[in-house]
């Protein structure tokens, strides 16, 4: 079995609800942390998701993170089992933006994929399948972010090559010149985008199904062509389009992410509920394991309210699969009869609200 990555020790101050939080924990294995409704377990856990690349699990910018709107800003402190080895991460935010430290040496956000892989699953992706196309491709992305980690300068590149060309198409730029120039870098980060996406699915679909729950075929629906010549013979000969729609509507930033419930061979999108939710896990248990395979370490995650509504025997199915992955995981759940059917290893935390601020302790 790969080792696996994971917190070691956690410290936070003025994030969010906590005004200060320090916590030891376990190198493997589910943590359970439980508490009433708005007591502050997401919290907790979106604090840990701020680990990795990007912006954490609620997308928060960092103005919105600090306790209260407090001047002095939030910071978060972790001491990891990660990539290479015992590494030391430091993350601070206030209104001018966030800083990173590995190792106690500036680093950018995106470095932090180097130091430690974290999935997450919230309440919020529920919808994934009827929601618009967007939120598919940053779930894909996150999935692909996971697994080949230079997809983000690809992402970073192509985002920010699109953003030029549409100022161009705003402020009515007619010389094809700027238009080509633009339209070259768009078409190298987009196919190394596209390719890097492809991968991922073939990542994702190489593990089996967890016991317990479905198997989901997964599919890159493309919204134009793949090649970097052919992207940008597509943006070429579609810019009067796009001038007069005032976008660029051709290229991965249109791409959408179709699934299937294979069992019944039905698109994930005319599921039930719980079998939109079941294929959600199953997936995210696949990437773990896909993680674990490319890095040679199983990645953190973070499960919230992942049990709510689930019955007594998949409940149990989950954490059978999480203790066979053995991943560091970490669960929230406001009542505890959801955590009834985790091994007795497991760790347990108790957070609770006091005068508006959140404390958490074993238990």
């Amino acid at each position: 079995m790969p080792g696996a990555l994971a917190l070691r020790r956690l410290a936070l101050r003025r994030f969010r609800s906590y005004p200060a939080a320090d916590l030891d924990l376990p190198p493997a294995g589910s943590v359970a942390i439980r508490g009433p409704n708005g007591a502050g377990k997401t919290n907790l856990i979106e604090a840990i998701s701020l680990l990795s690349p990007g912006r954490g699990l609620r997308g928060a910018g960092a103005e919105e993170l600090a306790r209260g709107g407090d001047a002095l800003g939030w910071r978060i402190a972790a001491e990891v089992d990660g990539l290479g080895g015992r590494r030391e991460i430091v993350m601070a935010g206030a209104s001018g933006g966030r800083s990173v430290e590995i190792d106690g040496k500036a680093a950018p956000q995106a470095a932090l994929g180097s130091a430690l892989r974290i999935l997450w699953l919230t309440p919020a992706m529920d919808r994934l399948w009827v929601d618009a196309a967007a939120e598919r491709r940053r779930f894909l992305d996150r999935a692909t972010f996971s697994l080949i980690p230079g997809h983000a300068e690809a992402a970073t590149a192509y985002d920010r090559a699109l953003r030029e060309r549409g100022r161009l198409i705003r402020d009515d730029v007619r010389d094809p010149a700027w238009f080509e120039a633009i339209e070259a870098r768009m078409a190298a980060a987009g196919a190394q985008v596209i390719a890097n996406r492809r991968a991922a699915l073939a990542l994702l679909a190489a593990p089996a199904p967890a016991p317990g729950f479905p198997a989901a075929e997964l599919a890159l629906e493309r919204a134009g062509p793949e090649a970097e010549a052919d992207l940008a013979a597509a943006w070429r000969s579609g810019r009067a389009r796009d001038m007069a729609a005032g976008r660029t509507l051709t290229g991965p930033h249109r791409d959408d992410l179709a699934a299937l419930y294979a069992a019944k061979a039905m698109p994930a999108r005319l599921a039930s509920t719980g079998e939109q939710k079941a294929m959600l896990i199953s997936l995210t248990l696949a990437n773990a394991a896909a993680v674990a395979d490319a890095a040679g370490a199983t990645p953190v995650l973070l499960l919230d309210e992942v049990a709510a509504h689930l019955d007594a025997d998949r409940r149990a199915a989950l954490y059978a699969a999480l203790d066979a992955l053995g991943a560091q995981s970490f669960l929230t759940g406001a009542d505890p009869e959801l955590f009834a059917e985790l091994a007795p290893s497991a760790s347990r935390l108790a957070v609770t609200e006091r005068d508006g601020a959140s404390l958490v302790a074993s238990g």
